[in-house]
């Protein structure tokens, strides 16, 4: 007795019907390095931050915290603006 496809399998059924294997398809596809998936992740910054120590005064840190997520690219936004750059 013939098995139903899942639905989550492919629209098509006759292997020479598969789409072709280009490189866009292959810069899409998942990776693995055994059985461990690996993530391509963001890609390389040509201006990648740097992961500083700082001190700052409790009140300038918790207004920039109040502000939501993204705080820290709004107080750099802010450092920037105020270095002229």
């Amino acid at each position: 007795m013939p098995t139903k496809t899942p639905a989550s399998a492919t629209d098509w059924i006759d292997p020479d019907d598969a789409p072709r294997l280009d490189e866009d398809w292959f810069d899409r596809a998942a990776a693995y390095r055994g059985e461990r998936l690996i993530r391509p992740g963001r890609p390389k910054s040509a201006n990648p931050k740097q992961s500083v120590n700082l001190r700052l005064d409790a009140d300038v840190l918790e207004f920039y915290r109040k502000s939501g997520p993204g705080w820290q690219t709004r107080m750099n936004d802010a450092l920037r603006k105020a270095a002229g750059l």
